[in-house]
């Protein structure tokens, strides 16, 4: 039987044999925590992380909402960050984890931003 972590890491090379991210649509990638969310915009062909985030960022207003909350908040200010960049363009990776709850705040939180996702 495989563990929980070692299913998701095989979803996620499912994933990412579709998903790639060009200079003009880089790939937003998530990595989900039991508390927190972290996410980064990468530039596969160069190999290079134009920005990343994390709920654990000193820049981030959290208040009431747990974790769905924090996710919502963070994709706010990756939105921001992101259209400061010049960056208005990305492709979703979801890192094999389902798209419900903090995944699907966060992706819809920075749609709302001004990102098309």
């Amino acid at each position: 039987m495989r563990s929980r972590e070692a299913a998701r890491r095989v979803r996620h090379l499912r994933v990412r044999k579709k998903v790639q991210g060009l200079p003009e649509r880089p790939r937003l990638c998530v990595f989900r925590s039991h508390k927190h969310l972290q996410v980064q915009i990468v530039d596969d062909t160069k190999g290079r992380t134009l920005l990343g985030c994390s709920t654990k960022d000193k820049r981030l207003k959290l208040g009431e909402g747990g974790t769905v909350g924090a996710a919502q908040a963070l994709g706010e200010l990756v939105a921001k960050e992101a259209v400061g960049r010049g960056i208005t363009r990305v492709v979703f990776d979801r890192g094999g984890y389902g798209y419900h709850g903090r995944v699907r705040a966060f992706a819809e939180a920075v749609r709302a931003g001004g990102v098309q996702v």
